[in-house]
């Protein structure tokens, strides 16, 4: 294994989930772990793998054409995209992922159904970040009836990115709202945590978190 110290960092991530999910009277089983490994080169993939973990995310379609041949070759491995898709790169996102978290249009919708068969997730904006990406509530409800109108498509859930802070508890208010919203359209996956606010993530009903520094360590620009 080139990373040691991964078995550990990756047991530590595991008793917080569990324990978050006892907190919220769930069990950890019902939260999937969605290794982030952006920046991070494809012998990340394979030692995360090694020690269990199926689900993986990365954030650009052409960073990931470079690890996707090591990605070929692990049986059951699961990749996400979870960065902002461009319609331009659909096409490439469907050779690459089984996941595409980060619909936020009716027209990215009908994109990827012309490109693949996919699960999804529509992402929401829930800030007024202008760095953020994803649909605005009131655009959620369009976006969804793409989707599931959408033959190739299985819409999943919603998921979101809050402002980062610090303090987790800054992050509820936004987890709970995307809750909120996925009731309403009879949606139950919820993407939403990081490594930092992993816990208020469990505690509001998130079914899968992506963790990477937790995991990894701090990702290096130049890495």
């Amino acid at each position: 294994m080139t990373d040691p110290g991964l078995k550990n960092r990756l047991a530590a991530v595991q008793e917080r989930i569990a324990a978050a999910a006892a907190r919220a009277h769930r069990v950890s089983s019902e939260v999937r772990l969605i290794a982030v490994t952006k920046v991070f080169p494809a012998t990340a993939i394979r030692d995360a793998y090694e020690l269990g973990v199926r689900d993986f995310g990365e954030n650009y379609v052409q960073e990931f054409e470079g690890k996707a041949p090591l990605a070929a070759a692990l049986p059951g491995a699961r990749f996400h995209l979870i960065g902002h898709l461009q319609s331009n790169k659909t096409r490439r996102a469907a050779e690459l992922f089984q996941v595409i978290q980060t619909v936020d249009s009716a027209k990215l919708a009908g994109r990827l159904n012309e490109a693949g068969t996919f699960d999804v997730m529509i992402e929401v904006k829930l800030s007024d970040e202008a760095s953020k990406w994803g649909a605005a509530p009131e655009e959620v409800p369009a976006v969804v009836d793409a989707c599931r109108a959408a033959a190739r498509l299985r819409l999943l859930g919603l998921m979101t990115v809050p402002p980062w802070s610090e303090n987790a508890e800054q992050s509820r208010p936004y987890f709970a709202r995307l809750r909120e919203i996925a009731a309403r359209h009879a949606l139950r996956d919820l993407s939403m945590g990081m490594s930092h606010d992993m816990e208020v993530a469990i505690e509001e009903g998130a079914t899968c978190v992506r963790i990477g520094t937790a995991l990894f360590g701090r990702r290096k620009k130049n890495a």
